[in-house]
């Protein structure tokens, strides 16, 4: 089934138009406060927005001020499940009994609902699990557990709040596996701070700023060739904005990057980005001279492991260099370095 959003909340700042294809699953990402859940919310008929239209598979769940005749489908007839950080597993029944509780909550008989729980948990790993109560399950288990129930449901939509957030890190990965199998075929959102995630389960990512889509894609095009700077950060890639002025891209502060343009040269003055990996960056104390490079300088203003290597942060800049090198440079934060890039190591993206 295909998700339709449309919508607008001032209260929020939220002004949005997307879509889920069928058997699609599209990612929500961005800064805290950027609208994500807001748009689960609305999704599932948990909030009403001041305008707009949702719709599933053509059906509209969702009419506000459009001619008068306002639609508020309430969740429970939206043929919608949603699974949040916290399972919210009913604790004085068994796993099985809360699997089964979707169907047994549509009349379904029990001679019926039980064996299509104990399918659903067979699908997520945890048949053995079945008579236990919530308390005896782990972070993990209970997750899968409400995802079986989640299941259960048979929804037209799947809607996920960051439903890993609050599990061990150990168990993730795991958890990620089952979502990618369950997931297969099936139309959903999910909301997620996680690049792996949205590289492991989405089709599509839908990034957010301040209300408003202001990047989608593919999962590998965003991640790899990101437009926006929190996609950039995501995806542990450096990003300059700004201006395709002579060659270059000139950012508000004066900044100049050249680089290779990916697609069409940019008109003169349109807008671009310039974005390289940390690991292309070199870091002296004094601007080197010799071939032509890109010249940053910057301020360190913060020193950080990252795995065996070491990565320097430079307000919204990263390199990653050796120990050796740090120690050679003698750099704390506060040191005044330059950070130089290759040309042949910047890749320019058109964004208008």
């Amino acid at each position: 089934m295909t998700l339709r959003l449309r919508a607008t909340l001032a209260e929020r700042g939220l002004d949005v138009d997307l879509t889920a294809p069928a058997g699609r699953t599209v990612a929500l990402m961005g800064p805290n406060g950027s609208g994500k859940s807001t748009i689960l919310g609305i999704a599932a008929g948990l909030l009403r927005p001041d305008t707009g239209e949702v719709s599933l598979d053509g059906h509209v769940l969702t009419r506000l001020g459009a001619d008068g005749r306002d639609i508020l489908v309430p969740p429970h007839n939206r043929h919608i499940a949603t699974l949040a950080q916290d399972p919210l597993l009913f604790p004085h029944l068994s796993v099985l009994e809360n699997v089964a509780f979707a169907p047994r909550s549509r009349g379904v008989r029990r001679s019926e609902a039980h064996p299509a729980a104990r399918h659903w948990l067979e699908q997520v790993g945890i048949p053995e699990l079945a008579e236990r109560k919530p308390a005896q399950l782990s972070g993990g288990q209970a997750q899968r557990a409400a995802i079986a129930r989640a299941l259960a449901a048979d929804p037209g939509l799947l809607l996920l709040d960051e439903p890993m957030a609050a599990l061990d890190v150990d168990v993730t990965p795991a958890l990620r596996q089952v979502l990618r199998r369950v997931l297969e075929g099936r139309t959903a959102v999910i909301v997620t701070h996680d690049a792996l995630d949205a590289l492991m389960l989405a089709d599509t990512i839908v990034v957010l700023g301040e209300g408003k889509v202001i990047e989608e894609g593919s999962a590998h095009d965003v991640l790899a060739q990101p437009r926006s700077a929190f996609a950039a950060r995501i995806a542990g890639l450096n990003m300059l904005e700004g201006s395709w002025v002579d060659g270059g891209v000139r950012t508000a502060d004066g900044r100049e990057v050249r680089g290779m343009v990916d697609g069409l040269t940019p008109a003169n003055g349109a807008q671009a980005v310039a974005v390289f990996r940390p690991a292309a960056v070199s870091v002296f104390r004094d601007a080197p001279g010799g071939s032509p490079r890109n010249s940053l300088p910057v301020t360190v203003t913060a020193i950080e492991p990252q795995g065996d290597r070491v990565r320097l942060r430079a307000g919204s800049l990263i390199a990653d260099v050796t120990p050796q090198a740090l120690a050679e440079l003698d750099l704390t934060p506060g040191t005044q370095v330059t950070f130089t890039i290759k040309a042949t190591e910047v890749t320019i993206y058109p964004t208008s």
